[in-house]
């Protein structure tokens, strides 16, 4: 989950990209026609014109977009790096995840447009991640009926890529964890679809009384403060003496795990947010989870 700094969207068209064996990305319109390229077919009911306008300037857009980074080609020592990785961490919100859980769950309660309302005024990056969760919290109060309602009718929205990489990075002996801002009550069933052990999350408790009601959320968890994923790493480093660590997210929060004691790479995910000035500081800039399981081979 983050929050706090400005963030930009990479596509300006409602597209679903997918990516084809050379890895350029092809947009799926909803509309329906042939356009034939040099890498694979467009399907619209538009003209043929207006299509290959529309591709141009996607294709044009997103190029416009990775050239204003010079960290999204890895460096030899950064593929080193996390090819020799033992451990991998990864955000949750925005990264493993298509949403932001909190935002997902304040919209079930009734509460989304001030959720979002006071995140947009949080974007400033200044206020502390505690107050900015405390706060958010407290605009719509979930209850537990409430909690698991949600959890029955609105399961995970996984990234593409990412149950095909957790699982490359666990066949060549890689241990993954997952740190995030976000709820263990909704990051659970996220874990479990990845097959990643509850024993390797990191995350927020959402507290309730005894007849469900909502009490806040538990303080002690180190990610329910700013410096949180740092203060989780640098337990992990000291619990298992991994060698070769790598923290992948979106976020701010994310960015701050690399630190001494702490891991050795960030690597930036931008594939659902694009926070430019985080995305500036990354070891490595990537826009989707392929360009990682590639390098793995």
């Amino acid at each position: 989950m983050e929050a706090l700094v400005g963030t930009g969207r990479i596509n300006p068209f409602h597209v679903n990209c997918r990516r084809q064996e050379n890895h350029l990305f092809i947009p799926n319109l909803v509309s329906r026609v042939c356009v034939k390229s040099s890498v694979g077919v467009i399907s619209t009911s538009r003209s043929k014109f207006s299509n290959l306008v529309v591709s141009a300037s996607f294709q044009s857009a997103q190029a416009s977009t990775m050239d204003r980074f010079d960290n999204t080609l890895p460096s030899k020592e950064v593929l080193k790096i996390w090819r020799s990785a033992d451990a991998v961490c990864f955000d949750v919100d925005s990264t493993v995840c298509l949403d932001e859980g909190i935002d997902e769950l304040a919209e079930f309660c009734g509460a989304g447009k001030a959720v979002a309302e006071w995140t947009a005024r949080a974007m400033s990056g200044s206020v502390p991640f505690e107050e900015a969760l405390a706060a958010r919290l407290s605009l719509f109060n979930p209850s537990l009926r409430q909690v698991q309602d949600f959890l029955e009718t609105r399961p995970p929205k996984i990234s593409p890529g990412i149950a095909e990489l957790v699982s490359k990075l666990r066949d060549n002996g890689t241990n993954v964890y997952l740190i995030s801002g976000g709820f263990r009550q909704m990051i659970n069933p996220v874990a479990t679809i990845l097959g990643i052990p509850p024993e390797n999350i990191f995350a927020n408790q959402l507290l309730f009384g005894s007849a469900g009601e909502f009490l806040g959320f538990d303080k002690d968890e180190p990610t329910s403060r700013s410096g949180g994923k740092a203060t989780a790493v640098r337990q992990l480093r000291k619990a298992h003496g991994y060698k070769a660590l790598v923290m992948i997210g979106d976020g701010a929060t994310d960015l701050e795990a690399r630190q001494p004691g702490g891991a050795d790479l960030y690597i930036c995910y931008a594939g659902v947010q694009l926070r430019e000035a985080v995305a500036a500081e990354a070891d490595w800039l990537v826009f989707n989870f392929r360009d990682l399981i590639d390098s793995l081979e």
